[in-house]
């Protein structure tokens, strides 16, 4: 079984060239039969470490988030499903002092078009595939169901909660407390809270420092998620995979949208929401309009008085 998953994580691997994926230089086996494989030297920390670590702002936590959607994106489009995102296999290395985020570990990639291996891939009876905290429904229930790349949209939006937040939607010490059946119940069934709520509920030491990590006043941390982040990490968690993001571009697509303060398509879109938006993005021009607006509103009521003061003295005049 290890043999396996080793010339499974090699054939995933040489099956992908993106830049922010680990990339696979060579392969063999030794005399003796050993298999072996060379591949980049990722020498980063863990993206979530990389980013408390540096106090990065929001902006710069999602920047480097849709980078890593890109790169699984690319998976995906060689027909490689990861299965195990999370933060200690995203590492975040320096390059040209720029930091660059690096996808590794497909040690339990499932391909959706070929056999990544002629040995066989044996999964004992109720053993999970994964990490509990990263775990979409569909991987935690081990039905019929088989899983997509929708699997791996539900992971990215447990790390974009992290990234956020500071903790994931169900808490790694929580899950691991509970029984088996008990944890697959509350992955499956149970719904998070938002990035808003969960902020808004914290004791105010955790917010504290969860504030201090991203750079921003404590007071203003919920404020900052509520609304698009809010719904764009929401959609990510759907335990009906249909209502989730279709594709990893999709999701880095809706950020993006978010950024230069445009619809996202993770909220049913009403005319109030879409007014606010474009009043957020071109809020020169409707500053500017608003201030000719108000200089006529002012001005009317200047001419209006005026003529009312000049009619009454008109009238005391004909009465005299």
């Amino acid at each position: 079984q290890v043999v396996a998953r080793f010339e499974a994580e090699r054939q995933a691997l040489a099956m992908m060239n993106h830049p922010h994926i680990a990339k696979v230089f060579d392969a063999g086996a030794t005399d003796s039969g050993r298999p072996y494989f060379v591949m980049e030297l990722v020498g980063g920390i863990p993206i979530t470490e990389y980013c408390d670590k540096n106090c990065l702002p929001t902006r710069q936590r999602v920047d480097l988030f849709i980078l890593v959607c890109q790169a699984v994106q690319h998976a995906h489009q060689k027909g490689i499903i990861h299965r195990d995102l999370k933060p200690s296999n995203i590492l975040v290395t320096l390059n040209d002092g720029v930091p660059w985020p690096m996808i590794i570990d497909f040690g339990i990639a499932k391909a959706t078009h070929q056999r990544l291996t002629e040995k066989t891939l044996f999964t004992h009876f109720a053993q999970m595939i994964g990490t509990p905290a990263y775990m979409s429904p569909e991987q935690a229930e081990m039905s019929k169901l088989d899983v997509d790349t929708r699997t791996d949209i539900y992971a990215l939006g447990v790390l974009l909660y992290e990234l956020l937040t500071g903790s994931t939607p169900f808490p790694t010490r929580e899950l691991l407390s509970l029984g088996y059946r008990e944890m697959q119940g509350t992955i499956a069934e149970r719904e998070p809270p938002r990035l808003s709520t969960r902020l808004s509920t914290m004791a105010n030491e955790e917010r504290t420092v969860v504030a201090k990590n991203r750079s921003v006043d404590g007071s203003a941390l919920a404020k900052l998620f509520r609304g698009d982040l809010d719904w764009i990490a929401m959609k990510c968690l759907e335990k009906d995979r249909a209502r989730r993001y279709e594709t990893a571009n999709a999701l880095a697509a809706d950020i993006r949208r978010h950024l230069d303060c445009e619809p996202v398509v993770a909220r049913p879109p009403s005319r109030w929401y879409e007014f606010q938006k474009t009043v957020r993005r071109h809020k020169f021009g409707f500053a500017a309009a608003g201030a000719v607006v108000m200089a006529l509103a002012i001005g009317l009521g200047v001419s209006t008085w005026q003529f009312v003061q000049k009619n009454l003295a008109f009238q005391r005049a004909s009465a005299a």
